[in-house]
Parts: C-alpha cells; structure tokens; sequence
C-alpha cells in the first residue's frame, strides 16, 4: 500500500507495505483547513503546548489541539497502478520549455500512446457518478460543461474552495488544442462558473483563480477555480495559466496555442521526462 502524505505545496510520501495485502492503493493524508468559527473553540481548551522559540515579542508554539479540532481528510484511489503510484512520490523536478515542434514529435505521440483511464471524468459527465454533487451544468455538447467540486475540498469552509469545470466535448486534450473555434466553450466556463459559484457559495470572481494546467494530470479539457488566498497545488507560475488570458490570447491569435513555446514542470521519474531527455531537450 502507498501512504501519500499531502501538505498543501509540498508532498511527502511513504511505501508501506501490509501483509496479506496483494493490491497497492495511494492514500492522500491532508490537513483540512481551520474553520474562522471554531477558532476560540481552539484556543479556550486545554491543549499541549510546546515552546519552539522565543525572541523579543516573537513565540513559536507545537500544539496538540483535541481530536475534534484536528481533522485529517484522507482521499484513497484504489487499486493504484504504477502511475498513480509515481505521480503522487516525491521525485526531483525540471522545468522544460516545449516547443510546438517539440509539442507535434514529443509530446502528443506520448500521449497518444498513453493508458490512462478517465473514465471517471465520463461517468460524471455522463451522471453515472458524482450527480448529487453537481452545482452547475451547461449541456450543450459544444459549448457546455458541469462544474463540480474537487475532492481536495471537503466543502466544511470558503478559504480552500475548488472546484472544476469538465467540458462535455471529448476531442480537447490540453491547452495545446485551442484555438479560437473554442472561445464560446471557454468564457462560458468562465462566466457561467463564476455566476454559479457566487450564487452558491458566496464568492465574487474577483477573489477567485480561474485556470488551467499545462501540462494537465489529464488528458481532457478542464478549467480549476480555487480561492484566490488558497495556495493550490499546481497554481505557480510555472504550470497555471489563467483562463481569461488564455481568452484574450486566442482572441488575438486562434492559432497562439500552437505557435507559442510553453514552460511546465515534470519529474524526473515520468516517462514524458525521459521521451524529452532522449531527445537531448534536457
């Protein structure tokens, strides 16, 4: 069994084996955030506290708050196989800048020649799972998508809200396949989420961060709204592209996506990584 131990921004990661287990599962472990109301809950109990360091006016503390006050959300994927396995250990990471040529004899034949299920995504497109948890849907099969929330957010509070828009089409893999054909596809993700989320949870769109990764974990199109003072995993600089400027880009431009060198982060144990090292990118 593979024990993923998540802390927002950085991982750390433990292979633990169980007798008498023969299929290996990845468990992420995350601290949920604390919520605003129950922060004098926190502070009138009695708790173990110790002193780390103290300098002038300046204290550092190591609590241990009651059980009910430290809740850990633990998010299973099972059976994992070898990539969900890899994708979740900690490995050095490199940053590639990716031609479009790079894109055409690299990447895409990569892809192409990949495995990876997303029949997840299909079935809550398609409301065989995750239905109850739709807070919107546009169903047009070009210009449609369902927005839900991400399993990362357990919904308990506003500061780590995430959601994601899934596109109904099936022909969109990445950034890399946009072109100005899909601009009424995208500012309806744009508008219509925004609209939803503020309607639902109470969130302007000036305090949210609309994206995309590239390159995404998969392979079809999907737009990540999180808190804008919520560090998400996968919204630096060097993977998150914020999808009003990706509208703006293939306004000027329907062909920017396939013109344009762009920079993302892999790891060194990715096969993608290896596919850019024997072709001397690296």
């Amino acid at each position: 069994m593979i024990w993923c131990l998540w802390v927002p921004a950085r991982f750390s990661c433990l292979r633990i084996g169980l007798s008498g287990e023969g299929t290996d599962a990845v468990v992420i472990l995350e601290k949920t955030p604390f919520q605003e109301e129950k922060i004098p809950d926190l502070l009138k109990k009695p708790m173990h506290a110790e002193l780390q360091m103290h300098n002038d006016i300046y204290c550092t503390f190591y609590l241990s708050p009651p059980p009910e006050l430290s809740e850990i959300k633990a998010t299973v994927v099972y059976p994992a196989t070898e990539k969900h396995i890899q994708k979740y250990l900690r490995q050095e990471a490199h940053l590639i800048r990716e031609t479009w040529e790079d894109y055409k004899n690299i990447t895409l034949p990569f892809i192409q020649a990949q495995s990876f299920s997303i029949q997840w995504v299909y079935n809550i497109l398609e409301k065989k799972a995750e239905a109850d948890r739709i807070v919107h849907e546009n169903p047009d099969p070009s210009n449609g998508f369902v927005l839900v929330p991400d399993l990362k957010w357990n919904q308990n509070q506003l500061d780590d809200l995430y959601l994601i828009a899934l596109v109904h089409r099936r022909d969109i893999k990445s950034l890399r396949d946009l072109t100005a054909e899909h601009l009424p596809l995208l500012r309806n993700v744009l508008q219509e989420g925004k609209e939803a989320i503020v309607k639902r949870f109470g969130v302007p769109g000036s305090q949210l961060r609309i994206y995309l990764h590239y390159q995404p974990s998969y392979y079809h199109l999907h737009v990540h709204f999180t808190a804008l003072g919520y560090d998400a995993p996968g919204s630096s600089v060097e993977r998150a592209h914020l999808l009003a400027d990706v509208i703006d880009n293939l306004a000027m431009d329907s062909m920017y996506y396939q013109k344009r060198a762009l920079t993302f982060p892999l790891r060194a144990d990715e096969p993608l990584f290896k596919k850019f090292q024997e072709a001397g990118k690296v």
